[in-house]
């Protein structure tokens, strides 16, 4: 699969830059920065990157993308929202999934583009890429390395055995890393106490997004209601996600037919899709939510649906900063999470929603009723809240703003690569 705009690393011994277009090249008098992510499916880690290598200013910057391709189950988040780049390169033996041979096909491809193309500074994100692209920056001598935790998957993601390998794997790499990101301070404290990184190289960077569409949502509201067919006093509960395990959908619909018995009238919207679309629809209907729950799929307009929530959910076991909490509060919409990872450094229980225990389907009803029932000046109130916790902290000019002063200060350490 292609992307328009992109260049395809597609023929088996072909150094990849040997079949770039000539202006894939670097110019002079810029610092190059090499980004390598796993894939760009549709989540927080591809629009981080994307946005990074878009928005880092040209006069400075020359940019470039290596990604490897999505699974089958998933979508690509720069064709979800008809955008192209043509700072990528899209490298199909990079991908998600364990595979030796074809980890070793990427790990050499990347050292070819990396001495081709002679960055000064490489930046992985996610695990799988992490690792290749890291090993890849040392072989190439690559001068600044840098690596963005957007979560891990040390908790909830794999058997204890094979936890404790990765483990042993990233604390090595980490010392070989010149800075460790965190998306937020929990992570952060997390990752130190797994043995990851030290104080010194470990620093937390909150995630940046493009966040007006959501402040400007409300002249929006009421459109995805009469879109569904629903009355305006209809509460509408949702959770938008990938449709993975470590989101736990099952426990968000278990405590939905909880919901339903408090409040009959509610509404719920499930926005996502992934490997276990068929066994939530099954259990859905199990639950006695048929006619009262949609699964809508992945949607472009999602301002449009934080404008008409009443509620936002999201229930996982595990996150870094979820970007659909963030997009939520930004859009004035009150949420309920499980108190994980980072979602307590951007909820704050009580104030912008709820926290709520993970695996706890009687605990999140409860939040969730406890918010739907609340006054309406209360529910406002939390909205407001939510909207100047997100804004401007989560802005792209300030992530853009961020990962410049980074990146200066670590080329500056490095034989003055900075003039």
């Amino acid at each position: 699969m292609t992307r328009r705009g992109s260049v395809v690393d597609a023929a088996e011994g072909t150094p990849p830059a040997a079949r770039a277009p000539r202006d894939w090249l670097p110019r002079a008098g810029r610092i190059r920065v090499l980004s390598v992510i796993s894939r760009l499916n549709i989540g927080g880690p591809a629009q981080h990157a994307t946005l990074l290598t878009e928005r880092l200013a040209a006069s400075r910057y020359e940019s470039l993308l290596v990604t490897g391709l999505e699974d089958p189950d998933e979508g690509n988040y720069l064709a979800f929202r008809e955008r192209a780049s043509d700072r990528l390169l899209v490298m199909p033996a990079l991908r998600r999934s364990l595979r030796p041979g074809r980890d070793l096909v990427a790990l050499g491809r990347l050292v070819a583009v990396m001495r081709q193309w002679r960055p000064h500074l490489v930046h992985t994100h996610t695990a799988k890429a992490g690792a290749v692209g890291r090993v890849a920056a040392r072989l190439a001598r690559v001068p600044v390395v840098v690596h963005t935790y957007h979560g891990h998957v040390f908790r909830g993601y794999f058997s204890p055995p094979t936890t404790r390998v990765f483990l042993a794997i990233e604390r090595r790499l980490a010392r070989h890393t010149d800075r460790l990101v965190a998306v937020s301070p929990a992570v952060r404290d997390e990752l130190l106490h797994l043995g990851i990184g030290t104080p010194g190289t470990l620093v937390a960077v909150p995630l940046g997004l493009d966040l007006q569409p959501f402040v400007d949502c409300e002249r929006l509201r009421g459109s995805l209601r009469t879109e569904l067919a629903l009355a305006p006093d209809t509460p509408l509960v949702g959770i938008v996600a990938r449709l993975v395990p470590i989101k736990a959908h099952e426990v968000f619909l278990a405590a939905m037919a909880r919901v339903l018995r408090e409040v009959a009238t509610t509404r719920f919207l499930v926005v996502g899709d992934g490997e276990l679309r068929p066994s939530l629809e099954r259990q859905a209907a199990a639950l006695g939510l048929a006619g009262h729950l949609r699964f809508l799929g992945w949607r472009r307009d999602l301002d449009r649906l934080y404008a008409d929530l009443d509620v936002a959910v999201l229930c996982s076991r595990n996150e870094g900063a979820p970007v659909s909490l963030i997009e939520a509060m930004a859009a004035g919409c009150p949420v309920v999470a499980t108190r994980v990872g980072g979602v307590p450094d951007l909820v704050e229980d009580g104030v912008v929603g709820r926290l709520v225990p993970p695996d706890d389907p009687g605990a999140l009803a409860d939040a969730v009723v406890s918010v739907l029932c609340a006054p309406p000046a209360r529910r406002r109130a939390m909205g407001a809240a939510g909207r100047s916790r997100a804004v401007p902290a989560f802005a792209a000019e300030r992530l853009v703003a961020d990962i410049d002063g980074l990146y200066t200060e670590l080329l500056h350490a490095k034989q003055g690569l900075v003039r």
